[in-house]
C-alpha cells in the first residue's frame, strides 16, 4: 500500500487545497489544505501569511498542513511550520481539527517525512478534537494533553518506542478514536507490544470506542495481549488491519469473549489460512478479514513501510 491521494474529508469537514487570491471556504463545512508543489516559487510559511489575512479566517475551524518543503525528502526541519502555526493561535481561534503532513508517496515517501517535536502547536490549539499525523520520523508529541480531543491518528511506516509512550502517557479524556499505524523496524519502529501496556485495562482513555493498533510486524503479539484485555469492554471497534497477523494471532481473538461482543473485527490485509478466515468471519459480529496476503520462504510485509 502506498497513501498515493490527499486527504478529501477529515474530521467531517471538506477538504480543499487553497492557494493564494482564493477566497475561503465555508467554515461550518469546509478546512483547507496549504501545500508546497516542486516548482512553487512561494514557500510553506508565505502561503501561510496569506492564509491568515483572509476576511473570515478566525472563523476557520480545521486545517490540513501539506507538503511544506518539494525538497525537503527525509533531512527536511518542520520547525518553521511549527513555530508559524504557533505565532497563529490568536488568529484560529476556532481551530479545532489538524491534521499535520498530508502528503502522498509521489510527494515524499511516508517513512522518509521529517517530523520533530510537534508539541508546542497542540499547547498552542488546546481546543483541538481532532488530531492527524503522517509520519514518524524524529516524531515526538511530548506531554501530550488536550482535554477536547476525540481523534487521535498518526499514520508511520515506523513508530519509535518513544512515541508511543509519549501517547501512552498522554491526557485525553474526551479521546473516542486511537488510530496508530505502528509499523515495521525496517521503516524505523522501536515500539514493541509492551510499549502499549498503560492501555490495557481501560482506565487510560475511558471513553474510547475504536483503537486502531494497525500495520504492525508485531501483529500476532498484539492481537494476544489485546483478545482479553479490559480495554475491549468499551470499544465498539478493534482494527488490527494491514500487519503481519497470522494464525497464531487470529486463534487468540476467536477464543475471546471479549471479542465475541464487539460491534466490529477489522483484520483486513492479513496472511491468515482459509481455515482461519472462515472461523474469524463466523464470529457473531461484523467481520472484516478481506485482503488476505499469500507468501513465499516465510517472507511477510506490512501494508504500510516505505
Amino acid at each position: 500500500m502506498t497513501i498515493n491521494a490527499h486527504l478529501t474529508e477529515f474530521a467531517g469537514f471538506q477538504v480543499t487545497l487553497w492557494e493564494p487570491g482564493q477566497p475561503l471556504g465555508d467554515p461550518a463545512t469546509i478546512i483547507h489544505r496549504l501545500a508546497v508543489e516542486f516548482d512553487d516559487e512561494t514557500n510553506w510559511t508565505a502561503k501561510f501569511r496569506a492564509f491568515l489575512e483572509l476576511p473570515g479566517v478566525a472563523e476557520t475551524q480545521g486545517l490540513v498542513v501539506g507538503m511544506w518543503d518539494a525538497e525537503a525528502g527525509s533531512e527536511g526541519d518542520p520547525g518553521k511550520v511549527v513555530e508559524a502555526l504557533v505565532t497563529a493561535h490568536a488568529h484560529l481561534p476556532k481551530l479545532r481539527a489538524l491534521f499535520m503532513n498530508d502528503i502522498t508517496f509521489e510527494e515524499n515517501e511516508v517513512s522518509w517525512i521529517p517530523n520533530g517535536d510537534l508539541s508546542p502547536i497542540f499547547a498552542s490549539y488546546p481546543g483541538l478534537e481532532h488530531l492527524g499525523i503522517r509520519g514518524g520520523n524524529g516524531l515526538s508529541v511530548g506531554r501530550l494533553a488536550l482535554p477536547a480531543l476525540k481523534t487521535l491518528i498518526i499514520q508511520a511506516g515506523g513508530l519509535s518506542a518513544e512515541a508511543v509512550r509519549e501517547v501512552m502517557s498522554a491526557e485525553l479524556p474526551q479521546l473516542e478514536h486511537l488510530e496508530l499505524y505502528l509499523g515495521t523496524d525496517n521503516y524505523g519502529a522501536t515500539n514493541t507490544p509492551e510499549d502499549l501496556a498503560p492501555l490495557l485495562d481501560g482506565k487510560l482513555f475511558s471513553r474510547l470506542r475504536y483503537l486502531g493498533l494497525k500495520n504492525s510486524d508485531h501483529q500476532d503479539q498484539i492481537a494476544q495481549i489485546v483478545a482479553n484485555a479490559p480495554v475491549l469492554d468499551g470499544l465498539e471497534t478493534l482494527d488490527l488491519s494491514m500487519g503481519i497477523l497470522t494464525d497464531e494471532g487470529a486463534a487468540a481473538l476467536i477464543a475471546s469473549p471479549k471479542v465475541a461482543k464487539l460491534r466490529k473485527l477489522d483484520v483486513s490485509f492479513h496472511w491468515c489460512s482459509d481455515e482461519m478466515m472462515a472461523k474469524l468471519e463466523a464470529l457473531p459480529i461484523e467481520v472484516d478479514a478481506s485482503d488476505q496476503q499469500e507468501f513465499e520462504d516465510d517472507w511477510r510485509y506490512v501494508s504500510l513501510g516505505e
